[in-house]
């Protein structure tokens, strides 16, 4: 059995603003790298794209496989000689799948499966975000450190369902005085935010440029596409952002929080909104 392995391209430094309850400090923070990764079957007709896959770079033949098989898209019977992966000689984000299958596979592909990407890298993804959306702007006031810290609490007031079960992700949107304006539980943290952007439209509130949203998971890219998308300024994150998210972050001026506790705050972006 082999052990665990890390490529060397699965971590990367962010220069950060950490708050530790005795005021604010500059530190580098270490992040997971998130980047997609298309998967392109190859027909007679010309490749296709069977789906794009948010990832950590390392063992994409493994993943590619166990999505395969994980999705129901191998064909009954298949034998592994028949399949062949060929990572992309320019692009690291693109595997080329050969199969003579390819016709029952592409038919049983449900396409863009797993898929949040908006392009085949990272800069790809950002740069396809801002044809379709505005930069947000925050109209909420001056913010505290230690009030960014203390919202993961206070939404957490809004979970009954994680209180009784332990396994839903929650969303919420607060307001500069700690109001909560709604919140919406999920097994998904990616459908809890969608519910509160979708709870925002209804009520004509869009762009929030006055409401934090904040989400009891890490930050990934799609996090922070949302809330791009719905013109939120400011991002409030239980968990560490990844690079990908801290990115489009910076790009698009959101100020992205991780790691909110109540003595503890790490602010990757948009910094300038924040006080101690």
């Amino acid at each position: 059995m082999s052990g665990p392995t890390l490529s060397s391209a699965a971590l990367t430094q962010w220069p950060a603003e950490v708050y530790s309850g005795s005021g604010m400090g500059e530190r580098p923070e270490v992040l997971a790298v998130e980047e997609p990764l298309e998967v392109r079957l190859h027909t007679p007709s010309g490749p296709v794209t069977l789906g794009v896959l948010m990832r950590t770079p390392g063992a994409d033949a493994e993943l590619v496989l166990g999505w395969l098989l994980a999705e129901g898209l191998l064909p009954e019977g298949w034998l592994l000689g028949n399949l062949r992966l060929e990572p992309d000689p320019e692009n690291p984000n693109v595997v080329h799948l050969h199969t003579p299958e390819h016709e029952r596979l592409a038919a049983g592909a449900r396409m863009g499966v797993s898929s949040s990407a908006c392009g085949v890298c990272g800069t790809g993804s950002i740069e396809r975000l801002a044809v379709r959306a505005a930069l947000p702007g925050w109209t909420g006031g001056p913010l505290s450190a230690a009030f960014l810290a203390g919202l993961p609490g206070r939404l957490q007031a809004h979970q009954p369902g994680f209180t009784a079960s332990g396994g839903l992700h929650a969303a919420g949107l607060f307001g500069p005085d700690g109001t909560c304006l709604c919140a919406y539980e999920d097994v998904g943290r990616h459908n809890a935010t969608d519910k509160v952007l979708g709870w925002a439209l209804e009520c004509g509130l869009l762009p929030l440029s006055n409401a934090v949203l904040v989400v009891s998971s890490r930050a990934g890219f799609e996090i922070v596409q949302k809330a791009v998308m719905g013109g939120v300024a400011v991002v409030v994150t239980v968990g560490a952002a990844t690079s990908l998210a801290a990115e489009t972050a910076a790009t698009f001026g959101v100020t992205l929080c991780g790691w909110a506790r109540a003595d503890r705050l790490t602010v990757y972006s948009g910094a300038e909104r924040v006080g101690p």
